[in-house]
């Protein structure tokens, strides 16, 4: 299930192909990925190349990563540096960078999204496929409000009622992409834990429970439970998530938060390892008729 990272993808100096729809995080790493390319294929350094636009090769470095917003002028620059010099190979290249730089529709919330949860949001905007593990909480795409309310509380309980309200407001907006008709595959594994903890208090949690089973009657929502019985298994260190793009171009990403970061791996062999543990997390979990039915019988438990 592995694919290849934007470097294998060849080094050629065809102008990147792009059909739309992706979103500000993902377009900046389709052209840093395709800036790369170009530059390897001439064999530039990145020193060289940040001397062309007076810059330094670390910022070259960011701009390929797609960790910076880019300025029209060093793109050009950059482009007729590596040998791009025709108006209509140019062209689809500087419309990306406009496109890279438009405001995502989570910008009104920018004064809540740290930096390094404001890429996530961007990367599963893009995302065809997210697949996830979690050991603590429901996952933000399949949260209730109450519940989503509970769980903020905890970390942002000095919050303002109107702050609280918007950061629920944001993980609601989140997953309206569930819906749309480009909406990704979700596919979630939860530790039995999660649904034993009483976030919120039972009666908010047996609202939760009624909510994932709501979810799971949607064609791309699938749902798998792990149950304490299991015992050890292949996920021993900790949640994380895999999000897969439409975009051949584009590498596998894992994510992992931590208390007040992130850590995103887009290495091959990192994201491979990644996607061979969802796997056998997906084969040790309960199937998914069998997760509903302890829904169902926990739902059941909870309103006595």
């Amino acid at each position: 299930m592995a694919r290849g990272t934007a470097e294998d993808s060849g080094a050629q100096s065809g102008v990147l192909s792009y059909a739309g729809g992706g979103g500000p995080t993902v377009l900046r790493i389709l052209l840093g990925a395709q800036l790369r390319r170009l530059r390897v294929a001439k064999n530039i350094t990145r020193e060289q190349a940040g001397y062309a636009i007076r810059a330094s090769h670390a910022k070259i470095s960011r701009l390929e990563l797609g960790r910076v917003g880019f300025k029209e002028r060093d793109v050009a620059d950059l482009l007729t540096m590596y040998g791009v010099t025709d108006t209509e190979e140019r062209a689809p290249l500087l419309t990306l960078v406009r496109q890279a730089n438009a405001p995502g529709w989570w910008h009104k919330y920018n004064d809540l999204l740290p930096n390094w949860f404001e890429v996530y949001v961007g990367l599963e905007e893009a995302a065809s496929t997210v697949r996830t593990y979690e050991v603590q909480f429901i996952p933000g795409l399949l949260q209730s409000p109450e519940y989503a309310r509970a769980v903020i509380m905890l970390v942002h309980g000095g919050a303002s009622p109107s702050e609280v309200d918007r950061r629920v407001s944001l993980r609601m907006a989140r997953q309206k992409r569930l819906i749309r008709p480009d909406a990704p595959m979700l596919w979630a594994v939860m530790d039995e834990a999660v649904l034993r903890r009483p976030i919120g208090g039972p009666q908010v949690l047996r609202a939760q429970i009624g909510h994932l089973l709501e979810a799971v009657e949607l064609p791309n929502v699938k749902l798998q439970i792990m149950p304490f019985d299991r015992g050890g298994h292949a996920a021993a260190g900790g949640p994380f998530s895999i999000l897969r793009f439409p975009e051949r171009e584009l590498p596998d990403v894992v994510y992992m938060e931590q208390l007040n970061s992130a850590l995103y791996l887009d290495k091959l062999d990192e994201t491979d390892h990644y996607m061979q543990v969802m796997d056998r997390l997906c084969v040790q979990a309960y199937t998914f008729a069998e997760s509903r039915r302890f829904l169902e019988d926990l739902r059941e438990e909870l309103s006595g």
